[in-house]
């Protein structure tokens, strides 16, 4: 089966990994950096905001399985899009809405549901995800692998992602893994 990347920024890279690792047809997550110009930068330098990336979440999936239409569309529903720069307390560039693309289709995809949730008036505020070539992606350190799977019960993990994780699963209920 042939597999595809997806990169998303959606805020806290943490956020965005606990809702969309646990699609089916998601086969690793990983939380990074992507679109700025500092090489090899660390979590220190990005907090700073001047090293132009984003916190990033990269998906391999299987299209077969889940469809990189869908993966947007969840994506949306996983984080505030109409904010820039920002999500919820967390503030600068690297706190985005972004979608790195890494195809000709994958932009299709992405401006479509773009369109369509814009004509369809989903939210309240215009769109401001930036939807974006990739470029060079950068792995987070180690401590930010799978965070909210290994630390539930630290406060941001049960204040800002539980609640976010179990609306995710109350809406996409069908297309998460047992």
């Amino acid at each position: 089966m042939t597999k595809e990347i997806a990169t998303f920024a959606g805020g806290c890279f943490w956020c965005v990994e606990a809702v969309l690792a646990r699609v089916i047809g998601v086969e690793a997550s990983v939380s990074g950096y992507m679109g700025g110009a500092t090489e090899n930068p660390t979590y220190k330098e990005i907090c700073t905001g001047r090293s132009g990336h984003a916190e990033v979440i990269q998906l391999t999936f299987e299209p077969k399985v889940i469809s990189y239409h869908e993966l947007v569309q969840m994506f949306f529903t996983a984080h505030d899009p109409t904010t820039l720069n920002r999500q919820g307390a967390d503030v600068g560039t690297q706190y985005r809405s972004a979608i790195f693309y890494h195809s000709d289709a994958q932009r299709e995809a992405a401006e479509t549901v773009i369109n369509a949730l814009t004509a369809q008036s989903v939210f309240a505020a215009p769109i401001v995800t930036e939807v974006t070539a990739a470029s060079t992606f950068y792995p987070a350190e180690t401590y930010h692998q799978d965070y909210y799977t290994r630390n539930p019960y630290e406060g941001y993990c049960r204040v800002v992602i539980s609640p976010k994780v179990e609306k995710f699963k109350a809406q996409f209920a069908d297309k998460l893994k047992a």
